[in-house]
């Protein structure tokens, strides 16, 4: 396999990746971000821990999709991280489930 097979197959899996984000976001309540991972969760817990000269922040989520192109499955019951680094955690907006118009049923 030369270097551009697997630059080819690079873009793909991330691609790949990125169409599988696309299809599941609207299940999620929240997109949290850390320094390593990018999250979609629907429930977030998310708390400062001080120590004697420092602190950390602890972030607990639950239904769970983690991006990275590397898991099998990245659908997770549950996560907690512990990090000294930013945490960015955003509620998406609700979204109504809306049937394409040839699956509507006419009254």
């Amino acid at each position: 396999m030369d270097d551009e097979d697997l630059d080819d197959y690079d873009r793909e899996v991330e691609l790949a990746l990125y169409r599988e984000y696309r299809d599941v976001v609207g299940q999620f309540k929240y997109v949290v971000e850390t320094e390593r991972r990018f999250y979609l969760a629907n429930e977030v817990s998310f708390e400062r821990k001080d120590t004697e000269h420092d602190f950390y922040f602890e972030l607990e989520m639950k239904d769970v999709w983690v991006w990275d192109v590397y898991r099998a499955d990245r659908f997770v019951k549950s996560v907690r991280v512990l990090t000294f680094k930013d945490v960015n955690i955003e509620a998406l907006g609700e979204r109504e489930l809306e049937l394409p118009k040839e699956l509507a049923i006419d009254e």
